[in-house]
């Protein structure tokens, strides 16, 4: 069957499901729920290791950077799928921050700039992380930061960036700045920025609050800042709801174990016909973010999809987020006193899920969205 142009294949094609198996059998090895709970206890909740397999031997830091520039040319269909396996195992590693945002700002700038390409490859190669140093709660469509950060005529940059995501681990700050000719994004090494760690609920997720005063930066060719920008939190929302999808996913396979295996009045609890409704509806959400999750995929891979990826990325934003929330709620409700410990590994999924939730946009806001693009009153 020939698909038409406008109706994308939400289905996983083969190499899709050969990296799905791949990141799947590293993580199941090098980042079972005992090593991120155990690693949340330290002072250095992100994996290094587990970043360097995954960036630099698997090549999956350099996923959306073309293959002229080092990377593995691949595009945001790929990119979701990764985040849907590190999602459903809520792996401490930067590559929403690094592969996904950072790298799709830089790659609305001027990739012809010696030094763009150059940073590019980095990324690529794994030997750079990059953060894009904007609130976790930044949303497309929101107007370029003109109050956080300021450049001088020499490219020092003086202000404050707040919640910044992965910027704990990074090498390099995209930074979006306000200059002598208006807007524009700064390449700013990290050790330029006082960094300070705000308590977060997502333990997996570390944030981080920066500080620029008089840091030297180097202005990012650009034609349109403004539009790199919000390029790079469209992509970032819309594949975040593939992360969303993999911690639903896991919340509701793994209820489904334990109910399978927990006995109670000499009874397997899920045979109780309230707990296999209860399933059955958690089952069919599911089912439907992966559509939405998808379908925001596949319209940010379509080259010139313009405002269908909008709307797609506003729908998939305005459903999963609230999944994946529901999923993990039951998940704790449903394993009944163990899920309510430390020690289960479902209170990383809830606190997941609810910092996702804001992340790149609430729900609300991408409805809000949804209603303009489509012409609904608000």
């Amino acid at each position: 069957m020939t698909l038409s142009p406008a109706v994308p294949d939400l289905l996983y094609s083969e190499v899709e499901d050969d990296l799905r198996a791949a990141v799947r059998a590293l993580l199941a090895d090098r980042c079972g729920p005992a090593a991120v709970l155990g690693r949340i206890e330290t002072d250095a909740p992100y994996d290094p290791e587990l970043w360097r397999v995954l960036a630099a031997e698997l090549g999956l830091a350099g996923l959306l950077v073309p293959e002229k520039l080092g990377g593995q040319g691949g595009s945001a269909r790929e990119a979701g799928v990764v985040l849907e396996v590190l999602g459903g195992a809520v792996a401490p590693v930067p590559f929403l921050g690094s592969a996904v945002l950072a790298t799709t700002a830089l790659l609305g700038c001027d990739t012809a700039d010696e030094a763009v390409a150059a940073l590019l490859g980095r990324l690529a190669a794994g030997t750079a992380t990059a953060a894009l140093a904007v609130p976790l709660s930044a949303a497309p469509g929101d107007a370029f930061p003109a109050a956080a950060v300021r450049a001088d005529a020499e490219g020092r940059l003086t202000g404050r960036v707040t919640s910044v995501p992965d910027a704990i681990t990074a090498d390099v700050l995209v930074v979006p700045a306000i200059g002598p000719d208006g807007p524009g994004l700064y390449e700013v090494a990290a050790a330029e920025a006082a960094v300070e760690r705000p308590v977060c609920l997502d333990l997996t997720r570390p944030l981080a609050d920066l500080a620029f005063d008089g840091a030297a930066g180097r202005p990012l060719p650009a034609a349109d800042p403004a539009a790199a920008l919000d390029r790079a939190l469209l992509t970032g929302a819309g594949l975040l709801a593939s992360e969303q999808l993999g911690v639903a996913q896991w919340c509701l396979d793994e209820t489904v174990r334990y109910l399978g295996e927990r006995h109670q009045f000499g009874r397997v609890v899920g045979s109780f016909q309230s707990l296999k409704h209860r399933l059955a509806d958690l089952w069919l959400e599911v089912v439907s973010a992966r559509a939405a999750a998808r379908n925001a995929a596949a319209a940010l891979a379509a080259p010139g999809s313009g405002q269908e990826a909008e709307i797609a990325v506003a729908v998939a934003q305005s459903y999963v987020a609230g999944v994946a929330v529901h999923s993990a709620e039951e998940a704790i409700q449903l394993h009944g006193g163990i899920g309510m410990t430390w020690e289960h590994p479902a209170h990383l999924y809830l606190k997941r899920a609810k910092a996702d939730e804001i992340a790149l946009g609430t729900p609300g806001r991408h409805r809000a969205a949804l209603g303009g693009l489509v012409g609904l009153p608000g």
